[in-house]
């Protein structure tokens, strides 16, 4: 071989080598040998027509099945009703002090579809405040609510409708659709146990306040007193505080309940369970499970840095990647130690301009040589581009760089 076909070979290897370093670099985030991940025992066998039981912070689905299964939602469909009802107010749209004059549609007795179904009992012409309907509906499931509150945020019961099938768009609920806004059995309305998780997570996420409501026992109006139907809010052995029961004769019984243990929230979703003891045992039993055998970890947080990398044709050479949301990942208990993060770069290199929050890559997480869990790696502060003369230098940097390796850069 002569001198210039090595010199020519010598700057490829550098290349390929500079290439691969900056490419994807791998890092143990606790430094210890590594081991077998254990696995979590089996999930329980549930009951039901599908089920659910997920992770609020991390969003794993821990144990699923027909997850993806439309089904009638019933009384699950006022967690949207609950949803919407929190934006409005967190918008400030309407408030909880707010007077609603109720109307006709919202009156039991003259509406039959009402009869015999869920009531917080208000008539025509009642002047009743938002929050009071509000704790009707999220509280007593009364369906009279509903439609005085939808009537009052939406002018109607369909413009209601249409926001609450809007935000299941946004929300990506793929198999969702509402025809009502109390959840009475109505012909082409669905949804599943994976949306149903979902939207309970964008509740308690996107309106704590709203959510807060979930977890009250009891509420009483016109002197009459109406128990929360969730009776896991009184369970001694998980900490539940909310959200919802449901039940139609199409329906079956159903349950999304939440229930938190040290920071680790999960929620379980029950669909289609044949009595109503069941779908509490059932749930219990999902969360129980989850608490027992999982935990979840955030070892990569918004504040740090994950990485700090060269930046070209910048008005400073390097930057701090890291998460734009903190980067929650659920594993079974004891294998923190095991847990792996690697990141890749979209591109070989960084060049300016980079935007803050810029997504330039992926952070990978891995337990016994398998990813887990993927999050977005993003720029962490803004970058602009560097002066005329600075980029001139980068620009012979980067090319001494590509050749020599990178003690040039």
């Amino acid at each position: 071989m002569n001198g210039h076909s090595g010199d020519v070979m010598m700057k490829k290897n550098l290349s390929t080598s500079l290439k691969k370093l900056t490419f994807s670099v791998s890092i143990l985030l606790l430094a210890t040998p590594a081991l077998h991940a254990a696995e979590a025992p089996a999930a329980p066998q549930v009951d039901a027509k599908a089920f659910v039981l997920m992770d609020y912070n991390s969003g794993k689905i821990l144990t699923e099945g027909n997850a993806d299964t439309r089904l009638d939602p019933a009384s699950l469909t006022k967690i949207m009703s609950s949803y919407v009802i929190g934006q409005a107010i967190k918008a400030g749209k309407i408030k909880p002090e707010d007077m609603v004059t109720v109307g006709k549609d919202a009156w039991a007795t003259g509406n039959p579809a009402l009869r015999g179904s869920s009531l917080m009992f208000i008539k025509p012409g009642d002047q009743v405040p938002v929050m009071e309907l509000n704790k009707g509906i999220v509280i007593q499931s009364g369906n009279d609510a509903s439609i005085a509150l939808a009537d009052y945020v939406a002018g109607s019961q369909d413009s209601f409708v249409g926001l609450m099938n809007n935000y299941a768009k946004s929300l990506g609920l793929q198999n969702t659709h509402f025809l009502t806004v109390h959840g009475l059995d109505a012909e082409g309305q669905y949804s599943t146990a994976r949306d149903m998780a979902l939207l309970s997570q964008a509740l308690i996420r996107d309106v704590p306040d709203e959510y807060a409501l979930h977890k009250e026992k009891e509420f009483t109006f016109n002197k009459i007193r109406q128990v929360n139907r969730n009776r896991l809010l009184w369970s001694s052995n998980l900490n539940v505080d909310g959200i919802k029961t449901g039940y139609t004769g199409g329906a079956g019984h159903n349950l999304v309940a939440s229930a938190t243990d040290g920071p680790m929230r999960l929620i379980s979703v029950v669909l289609g369970a044949p009595s109503d003891r069941i779908r509490f045992s059932e749930s219990e039993k999902l969360l129980t499970w989850g608490f027992r055998f999982y935990e979840t970890v955030t070892p990569i947080k918004t504040d740090k840095p994950f990485v700090t990398q060269r930046v070209w044709f910048g008005e400073i050479n390097e930057v701090p990647l890291g998460v734009a949301k903190d980067a929650a990942v659920t594993i079974p208990k004891g294998q923190m130690k095991n847990l792996k993060a690697s990141y890749k770069l979209n591109q070989p290199t960084l060049e300016a301009p980079l935007a803050k929050n810029q997504v330039v890559g992926t952070i990978d997480f891995q337990l016994d040589g398998k990813t887990i869990e993927q999050y977005p790696l993003v720029v962490m502060q803004e970058v602009k581009e560097g002066n005329f003369f600075s980029r001139i230098w980068d620009m012979v940097m980067m090319k001494l760089t590509q050749w020599f390796g990178s003690v040039f850069g």
